[in-house]
């Protein structure tokens, strides 16, 4: 029975993601076909479609994941003087195909899933035009991430949450 968590639906879920994150590196989203998933993963496209309605739902679903996983380990840091960089800086550096698939679909633009510690933004500039502050600081740090990325993340996590704490705290 091919239930939602056995380990065999898993491994597959697992191999349709990356074989559509390494596809992603060459083409553009409309350019890949289910065909060219169950190709390269030696499945068979009702396993493909078990799992997702369509190549569009693939992509949305590696976002949802990457963004909880975001999440999940940018909450832990909220509040604390770093504000979370250098756990975030490693998590990108650790999964920089998955980060550059999420710019390349252009998800930075349409999704606001990073965490953002709104009231210690509201304390540091006063309870004063704080969306202004919050969309100037989204696009920023994805601008730093994307340069980041595009080098090969050749310094360390802990010299890009230094360069983001200076712009920070230089504002």
């Amino acid at each position: 029975m091919n239930t939602k968590n056995n380990k065999r639906r898993r491994e597959s879920v697992e191999k349709i993601e990356k074989a559509f994150v390494s596809l992603l590196q060459d083409r553009e989203l409309k350019e890949i076909s289910v065909s060219d998933i169950c190709k390269m993963t030696g499945l068979n496209r009702s396993t493909f479609y078990a799992n997702f309605i369509d190549i569009y739902d693939l992509a949305d679903k590696i976002r949802e994941h990457l963004e909880q996983d975001f999440s999940a380990q940018f909450k832990e840091e909220q509040g604390r003087e770093s504000y979370g960089a250098v756990t975030m800086f490693k998590h990108i550096k650790d999964n920089p195909l998955f980060y550059q698939t999420y710019f390349k679909l252009g998800y930075d633009e349409q999704h606001q899933g990073m965490v953002y510690d709104i009231a210690r933004a509201e304390q540091d500039f006063d309870n004063k035009h704080i969306d202004y502050h919050i969309a100037f600081f989204r696009s920023g740090i994805n601008a730093i991430i994307k340069m980041w990325l595009a080098g090969g993340c050749k310094e360390s996590p802990e010299e890009m949450a230094e360069i983001l704490k200076a712009e920070y705290k230089g504002r």
